[in-house]
């Protein structure tokens, strides 16, 4: 039994000390922390980011149990998959890269160390069994790199049915027991050519099956079952998402605002009010870009001067819990709009609000039908403001990218799902159009070197679907507004229970 943080007291552990002296050292001593030693938060050590029966901020114990017990049921019986986590990287010598965990191993069971191999068994009993091979408890290790949750606590905390230490003089042979009983095992052999951006594992699971004739009937096909679940949201991913967004959208207001001098600095307090706001961190490296530097899509060098008479194309967002929001923005660094930038400007807002309405699962569009129906609609925008032989390859040159893509754990979630399927309930895409005016004489000067890109996240519903990005500001009036007189909504700083809706 998990003994509870709160009954953790200076005074259960010292009772026999004077009250001067306990008066004296609760001065100068830190406040005891939770004895469980776990490489990741949990509720028992961090009951501000989870609740209780989480494993990972809104995602329960039983929902990861269920959705291993739901891809086991796509596969034959008497199988198993193998997993492998990702590695922690190295920038240089011993300075490490935040640690990032292979999705698809993330999304099955909510670990998130590094060098770890999950087995997944389906018997012929039809039953769900759940290994894990996992860094074992290390004293000396754990001073310096913290806490690991070691072969006990994946089965205490995480349910496993199964543990080994990682150890290479333990974990093959474990393997190989579980190879002996199943018929079909679903591992990715080559996952990734350059064997040397592989999981620390690889190359010796490769070796236990090749011993066990397992490796020339390998099935592979195993991460597009899981992408295809991965499409799917539940509700609680939803809520996650929705609260990444609105703790994003929020931040972006409170930029509209302020004026700023730097990319940089603009890139900064983005960034600082994701966090302090809520989420965890950027969901990936912020766009900056002031008026040319906008003509590159995804420009990151983030360093120039913004001049007054310039826009900046903004594409920053946060991400919660391991799930990622998408947000770009458009808006004049003086906080005011010429005549040629708001017409530019609108174009771009037109067309996405029409892409947006399409999200409807009832409508039976695919992602590839909103793109073809966003070419479309920019098209007639371009002749509307008058640019000259607006035809297909035009649109193409000046509106370069796709309408948007999937989202959830990844930024450009699930690659391998077909961008020509229908859109279904529970999916979440991003809807982001974009117009980028090249300094070329067949274009009118005052439209030149301009970039705009207006993106926001929707989740489709069968006759309806939700923006999780919504309250960053977009309409013109409402922009103008908060760019002159800042935002109205209070956003929290140093949030300490994100999920707290």
């Amino acid at each position: 039994m998990m003994q509870s943080f709160k009954s953790l007291r200076p005074s259960s552990i010292a009772p026999r000390l004077i009250p001067s002296l306990i008066s004296k050292r609760n001065k100068f001593t830190s406040r005891l922390r939770s004895p469980i030693q776990a490489g990741q938060p949990l509720h028992e050590t961090r009951p501000n980011l989870l609740k209780p029966g989480e494993l990972t901020p809104g995602i329960t114990a039983l929902e990861y149990f269920q959705r291993r017990h739901d891809l086991m049921g796509r596969l034959p019986l008497n199988s198993c998959l193998i997993l492998q986590s990702n590695q922690v990287k190295y920038a240089s010598g011993a300075v490490f890269y935040p640690f990032q965990q292979d999705n698809d191993f993330y999304y099955l069971t909510g670990w998130n160390e590094p060098d770890s191999i999950m087995i997944l068994e389906r018997t012929r009993k039809d039953e769900t069994i759940f290994h894990m091979i996992t860094p074992p408890k290390d004293a000396f290790a754990e001073q310096w790199e913290g806490f690991r949750t070691g072969e006990k606590g994946v089965k205490d905390i995480f349910n496993a049915d199964g543990s080994c230490s990682n150890s290479i003089a333990e974990w093959p042979s474990y393997l190989e027991k579980i190879l002996k009983r199943n018929d079909t095992v679903y591992f990715d052999k080559q996952m990734i050519k350059n064997s040397s951006h592989n999981p620390a594992h690889h190359k010796q699971i490769c070796t236990v099956l090749q011993i066990n004739n397992k490796l020339d009937r390998l099935k592979t096909d195993a991460r597009e079952i899981i992408a295809e679940m991965r499409k799917i949201k539940s509700d609680a991913e939803l809520r996650v998402m929705r609260r990444a967004g609105q703790i994003s959208g929020r931040s972006y207001n409170q930029a509209f605002g302020r004026r700023f001098r730097n990319e940089r600095t603009l890139h900064s307090f983005l960034e600082y009010k994701f966090v302090s706001g809520g989420c965890d961190k950027s969901a990936y490296i912020p766009v900056v870009a002031s008026g040319s530097n906008s003509l590159c899509i995804h420009y990151t060098s983030n360093n120039d001067v913004m001049y007054d008479d310039e826009m900046v194309l903004v594409d920053a967002s946060g991400a919660l819990g391991g799930y990622c929001s998408d947000i770009s923005r458009t808006w004049p660094v003086n906080g005011e709009f010429t005549e040629p930038q708001k017409d530019l400007y609108s174009a771009v807002l037109n067309v996405q609000r029409k892409c947006i309405q399409l999200c409807k699962a009832s409508n039976n569009y695919s992602l590839q039908d909103i793109h073809n129906k966003s070419m479309e609609y920019m098209k007639e925008e371009l002749l509307n403001l008058g640019i000259p032989n607006a035809g297909n390859w035009e649109v193409d040159k000046l509106y370069p990218h796709y309408i948007g893509h999937n989202l959830g754990l990844d930024v450009h979630d699930v690659p391998q799902v077909s961008r020509f399927e229908p859109l279904k309930p529970g999916q979440v895409i991003t809807i982001e159009p974009g117009l980028y005016i090249p300094n070329d004489t067949q274009f009118p000067d005052y439209f030149r070197n301009v970039g705009i890109r207006i993106e926001d996240d929707i989740a489709i519903h069968e006759n309806s679907f939700t923006n999780l990005t919504i309250e960053a500001v977009k309409e013109l009036p409402d922009l103008e507004s908060v760019m002159t007189g800042g935002s109205m909504t209070k956003m929290d700083e140093d949030v300490i229970s994100p999920l707290d809706l």
